[in-house]
């Protein structure tokens, strides 16, 4: 895991002051109630905000509204299939489990006020969508102890004792892109990669990734910003082009990864195309650039496709495709269900620990070092610098496959990561 290498390095992105005002008030009312003490409840076991003696309350800070709403849809699900799993068995600690939903639109002042409504009712955040929605919550969150998976992989969320990256980060995925290119389509030094980037901090941190391994491997980027509004990339495909680009990679969202592919193609770029995750939905199959994705993208993730053969991965398809039928089974399906399933394991080992508060939650979770539920790689949760990985796959679409995606490299550790990871330190 090269834990002694990872980064540790913390920004905010969020300073309006519009929204001085909403955090002061998120702030008092959950520091509030997390301050009372802690009660011992049933069964000797000592709780909190959130838990009483038959209930545990999880949040979810989801956007079911906005752009990446189809995303937050199958997080949803999966976590409420899990719950509901899981009560069906007694629940944990002999208490059931809820999840209470907030919609913030991927609107970071909704997100803002939503966490100031739920805090002092909800144990731990199962989910919050979106990089910039948890660095405006990083201070608050932490200073309330509230253990925190984002549905967001920038490295500029690590840090923070509550908040947990699962997997990997995104400048690791993106070494590990310009690693696939150069070892499987022929790309040599002096050849030029394109890298089509949304701003903040998603593809700025996944532009720092690639970036590195181009150096190292002897190429150049040619970088293209654009802002999530920007679905029609003709004009950055057309400076690609005119920059005589032998690869692109994109980090954006499923959109723009569709415009930017279709165009490639119509203009004739046939050249191999990586996307970081959420750049890549399964209903992009059943739009006219299919045949130029199937042809030309590949997928880089710190989650195997939907259609993997793991047995874990297996039954929670088949158990979605039950609860859930006639649904798209999402890269979002897989990765609520995982973050769901290591907070099952966080909230047990809590219970064992006799210590069912906010930093017992969070002292549970940090002891877990090498935890495997069947979904992808273990994950070592002790480090707060790091992502709980450093192995990333390689997918590719496929129409035929359930969640639209098929392993074409299982997870590892490209080549470049140890070193990059020194230079983080």
């Amino acid at each position: 895991m090269n834990a002694t290498h990872r980064r540790n390095r913390t920004t905010r992105t969020v300073a309006a002051a519009a929204l001085t005002a909403l955090l002061a008030t998120g702030t008092a009312c959950s520091s509030k109630a997390e301050s009372k003490s802690s009660d011992e409840g049933a069964g000797g076991i000592k709780s909190g905000p959130g838990v009483t003696d038959t209930t545990i309350s999880l949040g979810a800070l989801t956007d079911l509204s906005g752009p990446y709403a189809t995303l937050g849809k199958s997080i949803v699900q999966a976590q409420k299939m899990w719950a509901d799993a899981v009560n069906a068995k007694g629940g944990i600690c002999d208490r059931k489990v809820r999840i209470v939903v907030k919609d913030h639109g991927y609107d970071v002042q909704r997100a803002v006020t939503s966490y100031a409504d739920i805090s002092p009712d909800v144990l731990a955040l199962s989910q919050v969508i979106g990089s910039p929605m948890v660095a405006a919550l990083l201070d608050d969150v932490e200073r309330d102890k509230m253990l925190t998976f984002p549905q967001a992989w920038a490295a500029s969320l690590l840090g923070k004792d509550s908040v947990q990256v699962l997997g990997t980060t995104y400048d690791l995925d993106m070494i590990t892109a310009v690693d696939y290119l150069t070892r499987t389509k022929g790309l040599a030094k002096g050849d030029k990669i394109g890298h089509v980037y949304f701003e903040g901090d998603y593809g700025e941190n996944a532009l720092e990734g690639s970036t590195y391994a181009a150096k190292k491997a002897g190429l150049t980027v040619v970088g293209q910003k654009i802002k999530a509004t920007d679905t029609d990339l003709t004009a950055q495909v057309s400076a690609l082009r005119k920059a005589g680009v032998k690869a692109v990679l994109i980090s954006a969202g499923p959109a723009q990864t569709a415009s930017l592919v279709g165009v490639a193609a119509s203009v004739g770029l046939k050249v191999p195309v990586v996307s970081s995750a959420p750049g890549f939905a399964p209903q992009l199959l059943k739009t006219p650039a299919a045949p130029a994705l199937v042809a030309m993208l590949s997928v880089v993730s710190a989650a195997p496709a939907v259609s993997s053969d793991l047995p874990g991965v297996k039954a929670m398809v088949a158990s979605y495709q039950k609860k859930y039928p006639g649904q798209s089974v999402d890269s979002g399906v897989l990765s609520g269900y995982n973050a769901a399933e290591v907070m099952g394991a966080d909230l047990k080992k809590a219970c064992e620990n006799g210590d069912l508060t906010r930093a017992g939650l969070v002292k549970a979770h940090r002891s877990q070092t090498k935890l495997d539920n069947g979904l992808g790689t273990p994950q070592n949760f002790s480090d707060v610098s790091s992502p709980a990985s450093d192995e990333t796959y390689v997918l590719h679409p496929d129409m035929k496959a359930v969640g639209g995606l098929v392993q074409a490299e299982d997870a590892h550790e490209a080549a470049t990561v140890a070193e990059y990871l020194k230079t983080r330190s």
